[in-house]
Formats: structure tokens, C-alpha cells, sequence
């Protein structure tokens, strides 16, 4: 992808905000920032490669392989970049139905992913199925409201985890929507779905208080928004403290821009969704100043 090509599209779909609980404010020119890179997809479903030249919708789009090239310049301009999933990465092609999710987790690492969440189609081939495939997977899984005791991915995820660049830590944890109706119990068997609004309280209390984060993102796979009562991203936003940003997956909303959303405090919270099939690569740049102070600028880049 062309260089002149990002910044149109930044330009189109990335209004500066004022984010999380940082508020609002102006940068001094003699304060030095911090540049943080955000880089997430969601839902790729086991797209490898490029959607056929002939496909109504996207042709010609997508794919493993200019992913990474995008992923690989990025990561040149800023070396403090995040990569990040929001869960659905099984199902969708016939490489998932002969490979059961190795070549997703050996391609993700490949292109060094840092976290994924856990979304309910990755169940797919059991929660057994899934277990098998994690030593593939060079990157870790952050659900903070699937409890795995009873099960065999009991110690094999994280609740969040905190990455530092430059200096900042950023704590990054996952939720996923609750699989009762949704996945036959057959297939993720005793994972018990813990309220993600009580978990995230309490989650975005440690990384606040207890892991002095900087930065707080959640993976969601809740879903972006519902017109019933169903918990969603926007909800989820409205109802909590000390998120930043939201990266949801799940309802495969193609999203120009992040949404800010008010939290209960007032504060503003980006939520973003790149749609599905690995069409769309996201892209938040986080700029924080000495003070904590921060502003961000979100982008949808086609793939």
C-alpha cells in the first residue's frame, strides 16, 4: 500500500480525539511526546489469501501476505507498535476445515502478533481443537471473563497483560460474549462466562491502580451494537471507567473511524471494528505527553 494512500484515508476517517480519562487538552510545542501504534484486526475467519479478482464486494482484497507488508512498514515508522486481535480467527475457509487453525496461529506469529482475544467461532472445533493449536500461536490469549478452571485451557490464558514501549505501560485484556445459545456446549464444556461489566471494573482497576498503566485496551468480542438489550461495545464503554480503547469483534462492522464513546465518568473512549476476512487492517497512534496527557488518531487501512 502506498504511502499517499494511508494518509488519504487518515485524513477521511481519523479525527484527532481526546481520549480515556486523559481529557481534553492542547500539546505545548517544547512538550516532548510519546507515539504509541495501535495495529488490530478482527473476525479474519481463516482468510489466507486475497479475495478473487472477480468478487463483487472485495476484489482483489485482503490477505496474509499484504497484511504483512503493511504490518512490517508500520512497525519501521514507529517501532513502538502494537498488534492485536479481537478473536474469530477459525472458521470461514477450507484452510481452517484441513488445517484445524495451525496455519492462522502460525501465520499470526509470523507476522508477530501480541495478543489475541478469544471470539466464539474459535470454538469451533472444541475447546479441545483450540488447545491443540495454541503451540502454535507465539502470542498470547487475554479472556478475563471465560473462566477455564475446568477445562483444558485452565493456565493457558491471560486475563491482560502489560506491554511496555517507550517507557509507557499498556495494559490490554480480553472479553468474550457469552456462548450459552451461541456454541454447543459440547464444544467449549465447562468454560463458565463471567459479566463483563463487572469484570472489566475490576480489571481496569488493577491495571490502573495496581499496574500504573498508561494506557488500558480492551479486546472485545462482545460485538459493536445491538438495537436489544444484549451487552455490546458501546454499552460496555457507557458503563465502566479507565478504557481507552475498545477493539471489538463479533457483529463485522465496518467502522471508517473509531466511535467515542462517554464513559460513566464523561470521559471519552474510543471503540473500534474493522469489519471481517482480514479486508481492513485498524490503526490507532496514541500521542502522550510527560504529563500523562494524551490525543489519538484512528485510520482504517484496506488491505
Amino acid at each position: 500500500m502506498e504511502r499517499r494512500t494511508f494518509l488519504k484515508q487518515t485524513a477521511a476517517a481519523g479525527a484527532v480525539a481526546s481520549v480515556g480519562s486523559l481529557g481534553l487538552f492542547s500539546f505545548s510545542p517544547e512538550q516532548k511526546r510519546k507515539h504509541i501504534t495501535i495495529l488490530h484486526t478482527n473476525d479474519v475467519h481463516s482468510h489466507i489469501e486475497p479475495f478473487d479478482p472477480t468478487d463483487a464486494k472485495f476484489p482483489n482484497q485482503g490477505g496474509v501476505a499484504r497484511r504483512y507488508t503493511l504490518i512490517n512498514n508500520i512497525r519501521k515508522e514507529n517501532p513502538n507498535t502494537l498488534l492485536l486481535d479481537a478473536g474469530d480467527i477459525f472458521q470461514g475457509t477450507p484452510y481452517f476445515n484441513f488445517y484445524g487453525g495451525e496455519l492462522e496461529f502460525k501465520l499470526m506469529s509470523k507476522m508477530g502478533y501480541d495478543a489475541a482475544t478469544i471470539g466464539n467461532h474459535d470454538f469451533d472445533n472444541g475447546i479441545d481443537g483450540l488447545f491443540a493449536q495454541l503451540p502454535h500461536a507465539n502470542f498470547s490469549f487475554l479472556s478475563a471473563n471465560y473462566d477455564f478452571s475446568n477445562t483444558v485451557l485452565d493456565g493457558h490464558t491471560k486475563p491482560y497483560q502489560v506491554f511496555t514501549k517507550d517507557g509507557l505501560r499498556i495494559g490490554v485484556f480480553g472479553l468474550g460474549i457469552e456462548l450459552d445459545g451461541l456454541v454447543n456446549k459440547k464444544l467449549y464444556k465447562e468454560t463458565v462466562y463471567l459479566n463483563p461489566v463487572e469484570t472489566t471494573q475490576e480489571i481496569t482497576r488493577q491495571l490502573k491502580n495496581d499496574e500504573n498503566c498508561d494506557l488500558i485496551i480492551c479486546l472485545s468480542h462482545l460485538g459493536y451494537h445491538y438495537r436489544n438489550e444484549k451487552i455490546n461495545d458501546l454499552k460496555l464503554a457507557s458503563l465502566t471507567k479507565n478504557i481507552d480503547l475498545i477493539i471489538g469483534g463479533h457483529t463485522h462492522s465496518f467502522l471508517e473511524k473509531p466511535t467515542v464513546q462517554k464513559n460513566s465518568e464523561g470521559k471519552n473512549v474510543l471503540v473500534n471494528q474493522v469489519g471481517w476476512a482480514g479486508l481492513r487492517l485498524g490503526r490507532i497512534d496514541f500521542y502522550l505527553d510527560n504529563n500523562g496527557n494524551s490525543t489519538a488518531e484512528g485510520a482504517t487501512i484496506i488491505v
